[in-house]
């Protein structure tokens, strides 16, 4: 089983970025899934959650009108859509799948599988 995340990279504030997370060994249609993001000498955070259908989304405060997350699982793929980025959003984001509750969506221990994560550094 792999979460294989891409699609970072060094971007000025006001850019856009999308990164994706393509699964291997796996069906990703039998998983809800997140991104979660882990800044310098910050604890890792809840980003976005996907339901297995893709009919529910929830985000942080944050990123709310600026990300969307989105999936398509005929592609076994997530994807975090981040715009109007911001020097905030600078850190590693993870995808992970799982079967979380919705009291437990925004856990990162409610998710059984993550990708390696991919840095995504936005300057000034």
């Amino acid at each position: 089983v792999q979460l294989q995340a891409s699609g970072g990279g060094l971007v000025q504030a006001g850019d856009s970025l999308r990164l994706s997370c393509a699964a291997s060994g796996l069906t990703l249609s039998q998983y809800g899934m997140a991104w979660f993001r882990q800044g310098p000498g910050t604890e890792r955070e809840f980003v976005a959650r996907i339901t297995a259908n893709g009919g529910t989304k929830n985000y942080i405060d944050s990123v709310k009108g600026r990300f969307t997350i989105s999936r398509d699982n005929a592609k076994n793929t997530m994807y975090l859509q981040m715009n109007n980025l911001k020097l905030e959003d600078t850190a590693v984001y993870y995808c992970a799948a799982g079967r979380p509750i919705l009291s437990t969506s925004r856990l990162a221990s409610a998710y059984y599988y993550w990708g390696q994560g991919t840095q995504v550094t936005v300057s000034s």
